[in-house]
């Protein structure tokens, strides 16, 4: 039998809410654990994501990001955290980079804000009629915004604007519609990501995925985060920008993720990491 510690910790959290943002459960040291231990470990935890490290020759850490019922090659607020466990572990200072699935990704602290560098976005159209995607969404066709998407900086899934808040707040996916609409091949998933304008310069945005024959949301998505960016470079949007994105409401767990878009294209994600406990598990 091996014991192996593990951090939980809240990224994309909002200063003094402890239980604000998105929950991520890291295992420091997973030496030993096979692709099956780890996706029962992350079933086990039943968190969106459950991170495991492992040493790397090509970066400050190797790490694999697990659902329970998948592995993933990227995710946002899985790399954050991660990061900011890597830091304490190594003592590797404030900038520091991460061996993943989907490539080297570079990572930077400002305390425990950290942010995240993502892959250059490549996007593919969406088969689906905006009629289709209203339904699919439970909504009316005139709150389907601009062009919809799909949108790849290292996970890709279905970016899709709406007009209004009021939109995004009464989204009620269908999990047949979804599976008809929103199925990502690369991904063997299905996923919706819906923002809008808040009118004074920021974003609202919800995340749905199917989880146990029913529709799941994400309290905070950081890969969702920098696809809104490839979306909004595929739009034409004035460079360099900034929005602060807010999400998870809807699920009692508010989150702020901070998006940034360099001149030249490069894509940031940022957002606050707190820690909220440990423990060791034995098998």
């Amino acid at each position: 039998m091996n014991t192996y510690a593990f951090r939980l910790l809240n990224v994309f959290a909002i200063a003094g809410d402890p239980f604000s943002g998105n929950p991520l459960a890291v295992f420091e040291d997973a030496r030993g654990l096979s692709d099956d231990r780890m996706q029962a470990i992350a079933r086990q935890m039943n968190l969106s994501e459950t991170t495991f490290v492992f040493p790397s020759e090509r970066a400050s850490a190797k790490v694999r990001i697990y659902t329970p019922s998948f592995e993933m090659p990227f995710a946002g607020h899985p790399t954050l955290g991660t990061a900011h466990v890597v830091r304490s572990l190594t003592r590797a200072g404030d900038k520091l980079t991460l061996e993943m699935k989907a490539g080297i990704i570079q990572v930077t602290a400002q305390d425990n804000r950290w942010e995240l560098q993502a892959n250059a976005a490549r996007t593919r159209p969406v088969e689906a009629a905006h009629a289709e995607l209203a339904s699919m969404l439970g909504l009316d066709v005139a709150d389907i915004g601009e062009q919809p998407l799909w949108v790849d900086t290292g996970s890709e899934q279905l970016i899709i604007p709406l007009r209004s808040v009021a939109a995004v707040g009464r989204a009620s996916p269908d999990i047949k519609l979804m599976a008809q609409h929103a199925f990502s091949p690369s991904r063997g998933a299905s996923m919706a990501y819906v923002w809008a304008e808040d009118g004074t310069g920021g974003i609202v945005s919800r995340f749905f995925f199917p989880k146990a024959g029913s529709i799941a949301e994400d309290p905070a998505t950081g890969s969702a985060c920098a696809n809104l960016g490839g979306w909004l470079l595929a739009h034409g949007a004035a460079l360099p920008l900034q929005r602060v994105i807010r999400q998870g409401d809807a699920v009692g767990r508010p989150s702020l993720l901070d998006l940034r878009v360099e001149a030249g294209g490069l894509i940031h994600v940022a957002g606050l990491v707190s820690d909220l406990g440990s423990g060791r598990i034995s098998i």
